[in-house]
């Protein structure tokens, strides 16, 4: 029951005021501080460094293209990047060497081909905690880069995704052909479309989370693997709300044609439910690859059936 209670409590943090620093961004390894984050991220060029961001409201965004550089909340919770990207994309648009993101918040992302994210990663690793991600078209767009990696661990995505307006649906978070994809200790509520993870990553690993879909509006999956995944899906508690687009299941893997193997595939000690109040039968997992996955040890409530080969 603790672990339950923890995985379903959302990370609750200080709302700090406008930013009254002049020079909130300070190059940790250098010292010196700068009145814009893409001057900071600029010290550090192609070098490794960190970027240190003092408490506040920030109506910035930054690019990235060399380098490896961590993007850390001085006070975790206490740093909000609003409504403000770069490129039509992102508040943060990377294309280094790798990035890391420590306790920050990003919100109110829109842009007109509406797809506005906190963070665009065209290339390189990613490493994210102790972050929020709400109120946006989506949380995480990433490019294709199969020689890289993404880790995301004690993070918030709430208030995320679309599929209106006669465009691309967005998603809380969206991976394209990445080598591998890491969930951890997070949370995924609220979705406004779209699925809550849709990642065509070739290896995953989305433990020990939680999808509580009871307040979305017409959404899809909680996990879409559109071209299939190894990896494994395990520990995570999922709770499907009454407002679809598309309730057919819970997770599916290869609905947009088997471009990589799902040999293997492990999905277990999940638990899964339909919301209370809701009348409907769905399905846990959908299969397109037909591939062999291991599959058990999942508690799954009424109305669903474990599996289905489509």
């Amino acid at each position: 029951m603790q672990k339950t209670a923890l995985l379903l409590t959302t990370l609750l943090f200080a709302t700090p005021a406008t930013a009254e620093n002049a020079a909130p961004f300070q190059n940790a390894d250098t010292g010196r501080n700068y009145r814009s984050l893409q001057q900071a991220v600029d010290s550090i060029s192609d070098g490794e460094g960190s970027i240190i961001i003092a408490p506040g409201t920030y109506r910035q965004c930054a690019i990235q293209t060399a380098g490896v550089v961590a993007f850390r909340a001085s006070v975790p919770g206490q740093v909000i990047f609003d409504a403000v990207t770069c490129e039509g994309k992102a508040a943060l648009v990377l294309r280094g060497q790798a990035a890391s993101i420590d306790g920050i918040i990003f919100q109110n992302m829109r842009v007109p081909d509406a797809n506005g994210a906190g963070i665009r990663l065209e290339k390189g690793n990613l490493t994210v905690t102790r972050s929020i991600f709400r109120n946006s078209e989506q949380g995480i767009l990433t490019a294709d880069d199969r020689s890289g990696s993404i880790r995301i661990d004690r993070s918030t995505f709430t208030g995320l995704g679309r599929c209106d307006r006669g465009l691309s649906c967005a998603h809380s978070i969206y991976i394209g052909g990445y080598g591998s994809l890491t969930i951890t200790n997070s949370r995924f509520e609220r979705g406004n479309g779209g699925h809550y993870v849709k990642s065509r990553a070739a290896r995953i690993a989305v433990t020990d989370n939680a999808f509580d879909d009871t307040r979305g509006r017409e959404t899809n999956y909680m996990i879409d693997l559109p071209n299939g995944a190894v990896g494994n899906i395990a520990r995570n508690i999922f709770v499907q709300g009454a407002s679809k687009e598309n309730y057919s299941a819970f997770i599916t893997v290869a609905p947009e044609g088997r471009q990589q193997s799902s040999v293997g595939l492990s999905i277990s000690a999940n638990e899964a439910s339909i919301a209370p109040g809701v009348d409907r039968q769905t399905v846990f997992l959908a299969d397109w690859s037909g591939d062999r996955i291991a599959l058990g040890g999942n508690r799954l409530g009424r109305g669903l059936k474990p599996f289905e080969r489509r």
